[in-house]
């Protein structure tokens, strides 16, 4: 038997039984409505020890949070079925089902569904942390929509001392004339 054989086979060995996956089965993970929308989180930065939080989400044809900046955490969108419209900056862009999109930390950003069928998306947060605030959403009432918030219900005190924490900074759109759309949005 060679010694590479041995290796394989050495229970001792902990690259070859130390065991750390996080395991979150479909329909599974903390669950609320926020801002008009529905999130589930998958991963949070404490089943990860930090490194990252990942969030399901289904929007709801006008949903999407406000205007916003995660100072300390870059987030990526990633488009399972539907569409979005993205603000960046002062911009924005139109992403469909396949379409990831980057927002590096710093960057004035949200998403809102501009469609009339619902969307999907799962989003992440790097470092993990930021994926927190939704645990200061509202429970799930099955049978009905979710509560759209206005501007007024991201001044929560619990969410205020949230988002002070976690360096994210309420940015609100003064109105539609101020963000301008794309090319691909003109044709």
């Amino acid at each position: 038997m060679s010694v590479a054989s041995e290796k394989f086979h050495d229970t001792q060995d902990p690259r070859y039984s130390t065991s750390g996956a996080v395991h979150v089965p479909a329909g599974e993970g903390p669950t609320t409505w926020f801002a008009g929308d529905t999130y589930t989180i998958k991963a949070s930065r404490e089943s990860t020890n930090g490194s990252l939080g990942l969030v399901d989400a289904t929007v709801p044809p006008g949903g999407g949070p406000i205007a916003h900046i995660h100072t300390r955490t870059d987030e990526a969108f990633y488009v399972l079925s539907g569409q979005l419209e993205i603000l960046d900056g002062a911009r924005t862009f139109i992403a469909g089902t396949g379409d990831f999109v980057f927002i590096p930390r710093g960057t004035r950003h949200r998403f809102k569904n501009t469609g009339v069928h619902g969307a999907r998306m799962l989003f992440m947060f790097t470092p993990g942390g930021d994926e927190g605030v939704f645990r200061y959403g509202d429970e799930p009432q099955p049978g009905h929509p979710p509560t759209v918030w206005t501007a007024e219900r991201f001044k929560t005190p619990e969410i205020l001392r949230f988002n002070e924490e976690f360096g994210i900074e309420i940015v609100p759109e003064a109105d539609s004339s101020e963000v301008q759309p794309t090319p691909r949005q003109l044709e």
